[in-house]
């Protein structure tokens, strides 16, 4: 019998000479495992998780023109498709696209904002809408507005347009971010200085529209943000085209499933490009909120694998002082006959990896069904196994195992054979 063999069968007599030992060092390390699997698979599933439930929250990030890049005719198509470009080359996102005009309804001044019903619906879906979305002829009104002017769905409104109106200019934001409760009003801020200067509507001076005249339209919807929202009338951007003249976009959101360090660099890149003439925004109440709550849970989950970790050393670490304790005649009679104190150790090292192989596997096993099971209840959605974080699972249950058993081989590499058999 070869050295290797002989060396096998002392470990395989070992473990299974004293299964109900062997037992607990495996559920220590099956514990373990199972618990450090299943909050890692957790940890690296929940920042995507919450990039996909913020963006249900609205947009992370404006573009709106920049003082340099300031039209009468707003953002063309082909800048928006560029800009549209650097932001989706960081991950997917969602869009809309907002025109605002100052109208007179009723001979008061309001905020209309010329939107594609579609693309705003998919980006805001916390907006509470009671009834329908606007469409041709129809609009949908904030709340504040409809408490206003006492109107209902159904109700009709005349809305009329006055370049006069639109003369006024101010000025946004442009430090790269903006808080979430202000988009709106920093998007409606940029339209004032973009197209409140434009005097024509298909080539006609459109500034003779009088108080008592302007289109006729149906209340559609009402919607509640509990925002600037609130205080505006949206209509189809084809409406408020034929309403005002055609002109470009004077907001372009979108909601990115980029992290804060993405959307930082997207922004980085839009504002770098001076040939667009427009500038990127972060909406920092989303990006600070999502970043905040994922911090949270990462910290927890280190003071959790902290706790286990801890937790599983000793629970290994006893179960190992108690096979050397009940082993401590057999480690006397084999140093007697000659055994170094390293082939003893090495013995024990090795029979101790072993149980955190069996442990690490299992556990990782039981870790993963926990993990999916979570996953699919609280997220509603599956969990493909990571590879990487299985075999590092297994990897880490072994260095525990061997970890956690130097102090009881030091213990063994200091039996006296002459004691121990003056004892026998």
């Amino acid at each position: 019998m070869t050295n290797r063999r002989m060396f096998a069968t002392m470990i395989f007599g070992a473990v299974f000479r004293r299964r109900s030992r062997a037992a607990m060092a495996v559920v220590s390390s099956l514990v373990g495992a199972a618990t450090l699997f299943c909050l890692a698979a957790v940890c690296l599933v929940v920042p995507q998780q919450m990039n996909d439930e913020m963006r249900a929250y609205g947009a992370n990030l404006i573009v709106t023109p920049s003082e340099s890049g300031a039209s009468k005719g707003g953002m063309p198509a082909d800048v928006i498709k560029q800009a549209t470009s650097l932001v989706t080359a960081h991950g997917s996102a969602k869009s809309a696209t907002y025109r605002y005009e100052t109208v007179r309804i009723n001979s008061a001044p309001y905020v209309l904002g010329g939107i594609n019903p579609a693309e705003v619906r998919n980006l805001n879906q916390h907006w509470v809408v009671d009834g329908a979305w606007p469409s041709a002829g129809k609009v949908l009104i904030g709340r504040d507005v409809a408490d206003a002017m006492g109107l209902q769905i159904g109700s009709t409104m005349t809305i009329a347009y006055r370049a006069s109106d639109n003369a006024g200019s101010s000025s946004g934001s442009t430090d790269g971010s903006a808080d979430n409760s202000q988009s709106a009003d920093a998007t409606q801020n940029q339209v004032q200085s973009q197209s409140n200067s434009q005097q024509t509507r298909d080539g006609r001076v459109s500034s003779d529209i009088m108080e008592g005249g302007g289109t006729e339209f149906e209340v559609a919807g009402i919607v509640d943000t509990v925002g600037s929202e609130d205080e505006i009338v949206y209509a189809d951007e084809s409406d408020v085209a034929k309403l005002a003249g055609q002109r470009g976009a004077d907001v372009v959101e979108y909601s990115s499933g980029a992290d804060a360090n993405g959307l930082g660099s997207i922004v980085k890149a839009i504002n770098a490009d001076t040939s667009l003439g427009v500038k990127a925004q972060q909406v920092t109440k989303i990006t600070s909120s999502n970043t905040r709550i994922i911090t949270m849970l990462q910290t927890l989950f280190w003071l959790v694998s902290v706790v286990v970790l801890v937790l599983t050393l000793v629970g290994v670490s006893t179960t190992m002082a108690s096979i050397v304790s009940q082993r401590r005649n057999e480690i006397g009679l084999r140093k007697a006959l000659g055994a170094s104190s390293a082939s003893v150790g090495t013995e024990f090292y090795v029979e101790s990896a072993f149980y955190g192989l069996i442990g690490g596997v299992l556990g990782t096993a039981v870790g993963y069904a926990f993990a999916r099971i979570l996953c699919q209840t609280v997220f509603d959605r599956g969990l493909a196994f990571n590879w990487l974080l299985g075999i590092g699972s297994v990897v880490l249950s072994i260095l525990i195992a061997v970890l956690a058993s130097v102090i009881p081989v030091r213990r063994a590499s200091r039996i006296d054979p002459a004691v121990v058999l003056r004892e026998e």
